[in-house]
């Protein structure tokens, strides 16, 4: 079953387990992924330590078609973001211990 985390979950959890405000909160969660998202574009890869690495990779263009009309069309380039777990982050999510 798929469970979606909104940005909202994710402040609402600060602000309950922390007691920060809303909006100090808000932008916290702001400030966290701005910078993730800064440093991927300056960088090209992100390493989180016990949590993972994320980084950029180019596909270059290729042609699709659409399955339901089969009309072929091209793909443009483009950069697509990667995440790989840390081993530590493996072992967290299959350990069979509640966090």
């Amino acid at each position: 079953m798929r469970t979606n985390l909104t940005k909202r979950d994710l402040i609402n959890s600060i602000y309950m387990q922390i007691g920060f405000s809303k909006k100090i909160s808000e932008n916290l969660i702001d400030d966290f992924l701005l910078t993730i998202i800064e440093s991927l574009k300056k960088e090209n890869k992100l390493k989180i330590s016990n949590f993972g690495t994320f980084s950029i990779r180019n596909k270059k263009s290729r042609i699709g078609r659409n399955p339901l009309t089969k009309e072929k069309k091209v793909i443009s380039d483009r950069n697509v973001v990667l995440f790989k777990a840390s081993k530590e982050f493996k072992d967290l999510v299959n350990s069979k211990d509640d966090l």
